[in-house]
């Protein structure tokens, strides 16, 4: 009866504190904002203060609606600082309206059909052993990969990224960060 009352206790404290365990656990922060699992690709990543880069790619390339679609997709999103790697000028140039099949080509090498895990990819490197290939809808392959302590995607070039954090569901699919750009 004692342990009954301290876990009501505890769940009440945890209630009164604003329950940030729970909403921890259920509700990922990136870029300093929590994704939702019952909001989209779009409605999350625009609030994210790491992605305003993609968000903007994303617009000029006109896949706000796609990726707002049904899906379900993966996406690996590349964070503010994954662009600001790419040589000087190389954003601004993709972003120019006369670019748009390139920017939404490099885009779409980001983006899987589908929704996988980072258990789904991880078993998927256990079985290729300590490899997996996806395709991408630019069509395109990406390699993955148990390195780096934890795991990494490589575009056909073999520049590599690691996913810094996995698993940001989302109602149309799943979100990985990635601390680079993948260029098809």
């Amino acid at each position: 009866m004692k342990s009954v009352f301290r876990l009501s206790i505890a769940a009440a404290a945890l209630a009164l504190g604003g329950g940030s365990l729970i909403a921890g656990s259920s509700n990922p922060m990136v870029g300093g904002a929590a994704m939702y699992p019952t909001k989209n690709i779009i409605q999350n990543a625009v609030n994210s203060k790491d992605h305003t880069t993609l968000v903007a790619a994303v617009k000029a390339a006109g896949l706000v609606e796609t990726l707002s679609g049904p899906g379900p997709f993966t996406v690996f999103a590349p964070t503010n600082a994954a662009f600001a790697k790419l040589p000087a000028g190389t954003v601004d140039t993709l972003l120019k309206p006369e670019n748009k099949s390139t920017l939404t080509s490099v885009l779409t090498y980001h983006v899987v059909p589908g929704k996988i895990s980072a258990a789904q990819l991880a078993a998927k490197i256990k079985a290729g052993g300590g490899k997996a290939s996806l395709t991408t809808v630019q069509g395109g392959k990406l390699t993955f990969a148990k390195a780096m302590g934890g795991y990494t995607v490589s575009d056909a070039k073999g520049d590599t990224a690691k996913i810094t954090i996995a698993d940001v569901n989302q109602s149309n699919g799943v979100i990985h960060v990635i601390d680079g750009v993948m260029l098809p």
